[in-house]
């Protein structure tokens, strides 16, 4: 099985620095741009099945990632438990120094300390989302129809995260949620599962001038 997982394209609320969870909220036009950029990198790619957040920014992402790379007729299922952390009461807050609304300290935990991150008000811990997004990945991973497929997997930056831990730690012994930093927007990761385990050929990869990347989220 290869699993091609990638983070989806720019939003408004990525490019103003505001957090983004369950709010749905489409594509700007770069973000667009993005994913048909990195769709155009995997034009030689056969793609069975992609499976996606019902999220529209990564539906579109997905749609857009498949149709320029030559794939737009590949069924396409929608998979709640791909969906973005929710930040609850917290949603669309700023999240930058220039811009910073969030009424609790305990949000920086998000990026040094996130296996301790509890969540904003009525949303979503760390743990939540990989306990979620791991029961995904098992029962994937395990599916006796999918083991000679090419999947495409359409998520966001916390989830994707999240929905990799089982893989990190197939290969390191270090447990570090956030892999060095924040994936960004269209970035690719591609997983060669066999008997179970997962190796990396991919990550974190983009397929477009490092110039056009203006996501402001960091992990300091």
């Amino acid at each position: 099985m290869l699993l091609y997982i990638i983070r989806h394209g720019e939003t408004l609320l990525n490019e103003e620095g505001r957090l983004q969870g369950h709010v749905d909220m489409p594509l700007n036009e770069k973000g667009r741009q993005l994913a048909e950029i990195t769709g155009e990198a995997f034009s030689q790619v056969h793609f069975d099945l992609a499976i996606s957040s019902p999220l529209s920014r990564a539906r579109e992402t997905a749609d857009l990632f498949l149709k320029t790379s030559g794939n737009q007729d590949t069924p396409m299922i929608f998979e709640p438990r791909l969906m973005e952390i929710s930040w609850g009461l917290w949603d669309c807050l700023g999240c930058t120094p220039a811009n910073y609304e969030i009424p609790d300290e305990s949000y920086k935990l998000f990026f040094t300390d996130p296996f301790n991150f509890q969540g904003g008000e009525n949303g979503e811990s760390i743990d939540d989302v990989c306990l979620r997004t791991g029961d995904f990945y098992k029962e994937l991973i395990s599916n006796p129809d999918y083991q000679d497929k090419t999947i495409l997997i359409s998520t966001h930056g916390c989830a994707l995260r999240a929905f990799l831990q089982t893989a990190y730690r197939d290969n390191s012994d270090k447990v570090d949620f956030w892999h060095g930093k924040v994936p960004p927007n269209c970035a690719i990761n591609v997983l060669d599962i066999r008997d179970g385990k997962a190796s990396f050929l991919v990550e974190d990869q983009i397929y477009y001038d490092p110039e056009l990347c203006s996501d402001p989220y960091k992990l300091d």
